[in-house]
Formats: structure tokens, C-alpha cells, sequence
């Protein structure tokens, strides 16, 4: 749905909430929102603020926060239709709420601060043994139990093998399911985040590499004239960003130290610019002696990938004036930046601004390297 222009018109704002089943809230609620604001950052939890308007005579000050409706671990599903195209924005649970009160009149407000369903599995600190289970696997097992909230799943196989061998190691979780998760995507250069939707209700837990490859997203316009999108875009290369990581393993007989070789980083990170940034800095990884060759380099290919980011880029948009909603986590062309930062990038993050009226969206882009692979980017 995202890839459909939403043209010009009213943003039409759908809410569904309840304790776990979320449905469509009174229009009363709706009618009540004075901003939204939806933060989805790449490797991140992701977060939202919503503030009501509170009359004094209101339904929400009268009846529905004094039972609960707005209690925290309540859940919340925001959808977002721009002259009827719809996207699911948020799914997500409360987890603080104020009331601001105010002498003046239409002043006072309830806010409700929350994150993503991925709160669910960081609310209970577990120890688990995995024997004989390999990183994606444990991933697999850990993300079934929360299947009942509508998540679906999406693993991706660890790029560099790691055999598992229950004589001699046998992993354990010790913490919450989503910090066990999150360190078995760090050690093999992944991501891990949890997409609301295609519909109310879904959404799909990817743990995975960064989507670097795959259709792009309507390009981002800057300094061309009428046919500019972006309102303002901002580049940076920052020559300290790129590492390169030195690994060494151990033969536990012989109690000789191998270096291993510098790892291929294309697989997790494939180029999106033409002339690669160089790894000003070096890296040694400690206690990767004590591991098996496979998990070495797992964390040496980690390091190199995430690093790689050398260029980055920030700025904001009007949803309407851009013609579509910018989706974080995937690809997206830059066009009138000029040769060296123009071409494609990955986004980062995007933080969704609505208002009665009004849809803005800021925005973070990165990428590896300079000048764009090719000479053009989607429109």
C-alpha cells in the first residue's frame, strides 16, 4: 500500500485499541487526537505519542480514563489514509499516560506514550538452554510464543555457518527474550524489528540482514524547482564511522592464534555507492580466541557490516507534497544533491508527524559509500 500515491486531500486517521484484541475506538476518541508522532528506527523498538484534547464534559475524562482505556499494556493500532490509501502506522502497547491540566480553556490534554509489540518480550527476565540449535533457530523458537498477538515471522539463515555441537557448548539465554534476540542478531551482522501490518492487526517480526536490495522506494527530490519533494536534505561522511576488525581464534591443542581474513561484507552489506569509504580505524575483538572459527567470524563480519556506514543523510517531508509515505527499513534514490551523495540509500529511521490537516515526516538515510552505482533512480 505504501508504494500508491496518496495525492492531495484530508488525512483520514483510523484507531483501534483494547486490552489485547484491538478494535475500532468511539469517534468521540478519534475526533479528540491533536498529534501523533511514530518513531521506527532500523535495529530499534519502536515508539509513539499521541495526545487527546480533555473536555470537561468529555467521554474520555468522564468515562473512559477512569475505567482503564487508556492504561498502560493497553494495546494500540493507528492507521493513516491519505485520500484513501491506507497504511497501518503503529502496533503497539501503552506504557505511560499524563494529563496535562490547564486553567485555559481547551488546553488540557492526555498524552499516551508507548512502544511497539516487541515491548512484550522484554517484560520478563527467563533463563533458557538452546542445545544443538543453531542462532536462527533459537530466534524461530523464542518469536512462536508471542504468535497469539498477530506476529508473524521472517528469519533469514545466518550467513556464515556455525554448527552446533552440544558436547562441547551449549548456548544459554540469560535476560529477556527480546535482549537474547537482539545479541544473537548483533553477533552475525543483522537487525531485528517488528513491522505493523499489511492489515489491523498483523504485523512481521524480521530478523534478518538490512534490506539492501529489492525494488526502491519514489525517489527524494531536493533543489528541483517544482519537482522537489524534500524540503531540506543534509549529507554527512564521517571518516571515523568504518572499522576494520582484527579477529584472532585459538587451536585449543596446540594453543596457536590464527588471524583471520577480512571478511566480505557484501552479502550483509551490498554497495550502494560506487566509491567505497576506507576503514580508518582497527578494531580488535576480544574473546573471539575462545570460540569456535565460524562464530569468529560471524562477529568479525558483524562488525565489519555495521560499521560500514560511513555516509549518512537527514531531512524532512510534506506526505502530500511527496506524493507517498516513506517507509523506513528499506531503499530509497536521492536525486538533486549533486554526484556525490545523489543515488540510492537505505532509511534508517522515520519519525511520522500528524496533525489535524498535516503529515510530515522526518527522516535518516545511510549508506556505504560515494557517488550513485548508476546513472539513474526511480522516480
Amino acid at each position: 500500500m505504501a508504494d500508491e500515491p496518496v495525492g492531495q486531500g484530508p488525512i483520514h486517521l483510523e484507531m483501534r485499541m483494547g486490552p489485547k484484541l484491538a478494535r475500532p475506538v468511539p469517534p468521540e476518541v478519534t475526533e479528540a487526537v491533536l498529534s501523533v508522532q511514530i518513531t521506527m528506527t532500523a535495529g530499534e523498538r519502536s515508539g509513539f505519542q499521541i495526545a487527546f484534547d480533555l473536555t470537561k464534559r468529555g467521554m474520555i475524562i468522564q468515562r473512559l480514563l477512569p475505567e482503564g482505556f487508556f492504561d498502560p499494556r493497553t494495546r494500540v493500532i493507528v492507521s493513516a489514509a491519505v485520500k484513501g490509501t491506507p497504511t497501518v502506522l503503529l502496533d503497539g502497547l501503552i506504557v505511560r499516560q499524563e494529563v496535562g491540566a490547564s486553567n485555559q480553556p481547551g488546553q488540557t490534554t492526555l498524552t499516551v506514550t508507548g512502544e511497539d509489540l516487541t515491548l512484550l518480550m522484554d517484560l520478563e527476565e527467563r533463563t533458557d538452554r538452546y542445545p544443538n540449535l543453531v542462532p536462527s533457530q533459537r530466534v524461530e523458537r523464542i518469536l512462536a510464543k508471542y504468535a497469539d498477538y498477530g506476529i508473524d515471522t521472517e528469519i533469514i539463515r545466518e550467513q556464515i555457518q556455525q554448527p552446533p555441537n552440544a558436547r562441547q557448548r551449549v548456548d544459554y539465554q540469560t535476560g529477556t527474550d527480546l535482549q537474547y534476540v537482539n545479541e544473537l542478531a548483533k553477533a552475525n551482522g543483522y537487525t531485528f524489528y517488528l513491522t505493523p501490518g499489511p492489515v489491523p492487526g498483523r504485523s512481521t517480526a524480521f530478523w534478518g540482514p538490512e534490506r539492501r536490495i529489492g525494488q526502491r522506494q519514489h525517489a527524494l527530490n531536493v533543489n528541483m524547482d517544482v519537482n522537489s519533494t524534500v524540503d531540506q536534505l543534509t549529507f554527512a561522511y564521517d571518516g571515523t564511522a568504518r572499522e576494520e576488525p582484527q579477529a584472532r581464534v585459538q587451536d585449543p591443542r596446540t594453543r596457536d592464534s590464527t588471524l583471520l581474513p577480512q571478511p566480505d561484507i557484501s552479502p550483509l552489506r551490498p554497495p550502494l555507492g560506487r566509491r567505497a569509504t576506507p576503514a580508518l580505524k582497527r578494531k580488535t575483538l576480544t574473546g573471539t580466541a575462545k570460540k569456535d572459527p565460524g562464530q569468529a567470524g560471524a562477529e568479525a563480519l558483524a562488525r565489519a557490516a555495521t560499521s560500514a556506514d560511513a555516509i549518512s543523510g537527514s531531512g524532512s517531508l510534506d506526505v502530500n507534497r511527496h506524493g507517498y509515505i516513506l517507509q523506513p527499513r528499506q531503499l530509497v534514490g536521492v536525486r538533486g544533491a549533486g554526484v556525490t551523495y545523489d543515488g540510492d540509500y537505505y532509511v534508517k529511521s522515520v519519525t511520522h508527524n500528524l496533525r489535524p490537516g498535516s503529515y510530515q515526516q522526518n527522516f535518516t538515510l545511510s549508506r556505504e559509500g560515494m557517488v550513485a552505482r548508476s546513472s539513474t533512480v526511480r522516480p
